[in-house]
């Protein structure tokens, strides 16, 4: 699926990824391709990407990688949509 990750300032992250996991404020969920259509609110957490990550030098302080190579990106709220395959996340 494709992810794009959007904050105030300038586009995170933008590209093609495995999955992608998030803080809900009912709880964690995780999207796959083909996820049904969602929209969502985020609470304080760790947005988590698992995929090829490749991110651009002025957005690399932003983000951390895990023991079991995902790549996380700390927010503390936010909202998604997932529609078609397209995931925008607009996290602050």
């Amino acid at each position: 699926m494709y992810l794009e990750i959007v904050s105030p300032e300038a586009t995170l992250f933008s590209g093609e990824v495995t999955s992608v996991a998030v803080p809900g404020v009912n709880g964690e969920f995780e999207m796959l391709n083909n996820h049904v259509p969602i929209i969502s609110t985020l609470k304080a957490g760790f947005v988590k990407i698992t995929g090829n990550v490749e991110l651009d030098e002025t957005v690399q302080d932003k983000f951390t990688k895990n023991a079991k190579g995902a790549t996380l990106l700390k927010i503390n709220s936010g909202t998604l949509e997932l529609k078609n395959n397209k995931l925008i996340v607009l996290a602050d």
